[in-house]
């Protein structure tokens, strides 16, 4: 049994594009991704990054190339990487060609930076030769200087309109594999922002509160400023941006879809905060029971809930749930139903034997 969600979120139809072999936009799931904070002409460091992004349930990563040497490692490193990279140019056309023919799977460009006519056809021939997608990436704090001017200050408007500018420098050149993200580090400036794009643009967008901050207040701003847009059906991509490990970066990301039921991966735990009435130490049980299960791919429920106040009712929702008993006779649920008593320093280890057999059944019948 699963509780159906109290609202079903109808997500706004968008173009698909292809970024390497992952799907953005139209019905296709809403994607993770990160960004490396490696040097990227530091290869294997780069590589052995990319693989924990991608070991946690990214979809894709994006990886800066500020000279020649990054974009020549880029080749090497797209070699070694098991989800598509997206290559992050600001200014120099030379790499973003460089970028698309070294493996690069999408360019992350504003069009209206790269120069004149004669250097973005290239950059957007070198996109086609090579199958690579593109994503205007505006943001607040880069805004072009006469549209700073018109409007004194960032402003919903002014990156609509940077937006919109950028949109018609590549239409123009007959390409239309490309997302558009319009950034700000301020939540309601963004928020803004992408519902007015989103008014006037079928484009699958990228969502993401950039510069958001360390990882307490970077996950907070960007839960909030990201549900607010998911909740409306907004968005098709999405990266946290954090002053942390990347990894966090797609851990956030992962658990802001399964919050909003857009995205089932993994283990999904429904605990209570505990109080006296506990049972047992929940908040332990849950910060080990995380790490142990944080291999499931998998999607199951588990509720840990220390006594019989909300336990059960919870456990009638979820694939496996204990709830606290007196004397440490803490009872386990199997898809809501009573199944057997279980003492307090034993529910780790069947909570995991649990869990692991239910994944292994889940796969093989899939």
């Amino acid at each position: 049994m699963s509780i159906r969600p109290f609202r079903d979120i109808k997500r706004k139809k968008t173009k698909v594009i292809s970024v390497g072999n992952v799907k953005i936009g139209g019905d296709n799931p809403i994607s993770v991704q990160s960004m490396t904070n490696t040097i990227t002409k530091d290869a294997k460091a780069t590589i052995n990054q990319i693989n924990k992004i991608a070991s946690e349930g990214a979809d894709l990563v994006r990886v800066s190339c500020p000279d020649k040497e990054s974009t020549s490692a880029l080749k090497e490193i797209a070699k070694h990487s098991t989800i598509p990279i997206i290559a992050d140019i600001h200014f120099h056309y030379l790499r973003a060609i460089e970028s698309a023919e070294n493996g690069a799977k999408c360019l992350r460009i504003n069009p209206g930076n790269i120069g004149d006519s004669k250097k973005i056809k290239e950059v957007i021939s070198a996109a086609k030769n090579n199958n690579c997608s593109i994503r205007i990436g505006v943001n607040a704090g880069s805004l072009e200087r006469d549209i700073l001017e018109k409007y004194k200050e960032p402003c919903p408007e002014a990156l609509v309109e940077s937006a919109l500018r950028n949109i018609k420098i590549i239409e123009d050149e007959d390409f239309y594999n490309f997302k558009i993200s319009v950034k700000s580090s301020d939540v309601f400036l963004s928020i803004g922002a992408y519902k007015q794009l989103s008014k006037v643009t079928d484009y699958p967008l990228h969502l993401g509160i950039t510069e958001a901050g360390s990882f307490l207040p970077g996950s907070i701003k960007s839960s909030i400023g990201l549900g607010t847009l998911l909740l409306d059906g907004i968005g098709d991509t999405i990266r946290i941006s954090l002053s942390d490990d990347p990894v966090e970066e797609v851990k956030i990301g992962n658990e802001i879809l399964k919050s909003l039921n857009l995205r089932a991966r993994g283990v999904k735990i429904i605990s209570c905060p505990s109080c006296a009435r506990q049972a047992f130490q929940v908040i332990d049980t849950v910060k080990i029971l995380e790490e142990k299960l944080s291999h499931i791919k998998t999607p199951i429920t588990l509720s840990i809930i220390g006594c019989v106040v909300n336990g059960p009712g919870e456990a009638a929702y979820t694939d496996i749930g204990i709830t606290g008993g007196g004397k440490g006779n803490n009872m386990l649920y199997l898809k809501g139903v009573q199944t057997e008593k279980v003492i307090s320093n034993n529910i780790i280890s069947r909570v995991v034997e649990l869990v692991e057999k239910k994944a292994e059944e889940i796969e093989k019948n899939n």
